[in-house]
């Protein structure tokens, strides 16, 4: 019988019944109805079944198949696979994560480096009598003096990174 042909085989080859829903993509309590007997899955989806199981739609519809042993090693190497796909789907978000910091960075320093121009050192024009002037215009002059020597070079390098990230992507 049908309900019970996929259960069982469904069970040989290790699957949960939302592991079967995913690889078919049905949602689980599909699967269960399927199983229960209280829907049938029509003319594709029973093709789509006997491609995944590897055997004929007569199979399926025919006398019940016998519960075989489950293979343990063939049970955990799927199960191995289904954590490699995840651990995968993990690393390349935080690939794009990386990434996304690296442009948020990017802009960053580069709207820092249009305000600064467009300033035009705003502290030359202050009165150096007054010790809070003299020391906070110190400070001013040399973060400007720094940002300007230096961070162009960041920005080249974090764009660098950004195309590299990018290339790699497209691989």
């Amino acid at each position: 019988m049908l309900k019970d042909n996929l259960k069982t085989l469904r069970k040989n080859k290790g699957l949960s019944q939302e592991e079967l829903s995913v690889k078919l993509n049905v949602v689980r309590q599909t699967i269960s109805k399927w199983e229960t007997g209280l829907s049938v899955p029509d003319a594709e989806m029973l093709v789509k079944i006997s491609n995944y199981f590897n055997i004929p739609v007569s199979t399926i519809l025919g006398e019940n198949i016998e519960e075989k042993e489950q293979n343990d090693l063939k049970v955990i190497a799927e199960k191995l696979e289904i954590i490699n796909d995840q651990l995968a789907t993990n690393q390349e978000l935080k690939r794009k994560r990386i990434i996304k910091c690296l442009i948020i960075t990017n802009i960053f320093l580069i709207l820092l480096f249009i305000l600064l121009a467009f300033l035009n050192s705003p502290y030359q024009n202050w009165d150096y009598e007054k010790l809070e002037y003299a020391i906070l215009g110190t400070f001013y002059h040399s973060f400007e003096w720094v940002y300007f020597k230096v961070a162009p070079i960041i920005v080249i390098i974090i764009s660098i990174i950004i195309i590299f990230l990018i290339k790699k992507d497209d691989k």
